[in-house]
């Protein structure tokens, strides 16, 4: 239990510092650490839990600085389509993998709803890092279709950050708005998906492993605080840069199979 204490809880505060700035990746990122150690639904879980109340203590940290036209435009969308992809989880069956193959010793699969992830992903990274492209930006039009989309892969797979962060980084928002409208965005998303899963965490042994929800969570809170510290020294230009690079390697991630 040591050991799983200790490696969860590091890579959860090196975590919550990189992804304080992209507006997502921690739950991306923890869930395959929880992985090593635990069955996936329980892994799901746990990670779950963590990155719920590592978005309360940055709510508390920038939740002000928000947008709130956007917080209405995507928000909403993006919550409501939450509930519509969780409800879909839990009751399609099982979903055949898209293609499997072997690498570093392991078989691995790739399923329909990561690699169309992984596409959409792509596509935005490829707007941020194209000189032309990057001054393109998404109107309030926009913004109902990026909730949508983002609600609904996040209750679907809880990959809801990327695609987020993708829209709203293209908005015309400071870096202190963007930041903060993404947190209080993934916070409202987070909540409602847990809500859905809520009855297949109580039968997963949740209860068995608090003591390692709380040193981990606390481990992402002290990472975000300071991540928190280091906001006023980035520019919004580091800020898009970090975003399209995480796009890119977590679109690869994603499409290979290896989260």
């Amino acid at each position: 239990m040591e050991t799983e204490v200790i490696i969860i809880s590091v890579a959860a505060f090196f975590t919550a510092i990189l992804t304080f700035f992209s507006g997502f990746g921690l739950g991306t990122i923890l869930t395959p650490v929880f992985m090593v150690f635990f069955p996936v639904d329980l892994a799901i879980g746990l990670t779950g839990i963590v990155h719920f109340f590592n978005n309360v203590f940055k709510l508390a940290l920038i939740g002000k600085k928000a947008d709130r036209p956007i917080l209405v435009r995507f928000g909403i969308p993006a919550v409501l389509a939450a509930i519509v992809g969780a409800w879909v989880l839990l009751h399609i069956p099982d979903v055949k993998p898209l293609f499997q193959y072997n690498a570093f010793g392991k078989s691995l699969e790739v399923y329909p709803v990561k690699f169309v992830i992984s596409i959409l992903l792509i596509f935005f990274a490829i707007l941020d890092l194209i000189p032309f492209l990057n001054r393109l930006q998404f109107d309030k039009r926009q913004m109902p279709l990026g909730g949508i989309l983002s609600g609904f892969f996040g209750g679907l797979s809880g990959n809801q950050g990327a695609l987020r962060s993708a829209f709203l980084i293209r908005a015309g928002l400071t870096k202190e708005e963007f930041i903060a409208t993404t947190v209080v965005i993934s916070c409202f998303v987070d909540f409602t998906r847990l809500s859905v899963y809520a009855t297949r965490f109580t039968s997963s042994g949740l209860g068995d492993n608090l003591t390692l929800v709380v040193i981990a969570t606390l481990s992402a809170i002290a990472g975000a605080f300071i991540g928190n510290r280091l906001l006023k020294k980035v520019t919004l230009k580091f800020v898009q840069t970090l975003v399209a690079v995480m796009l890119i390697l977590i679109s690869v991630a994603l499409g290979a199979g290896w989260i």
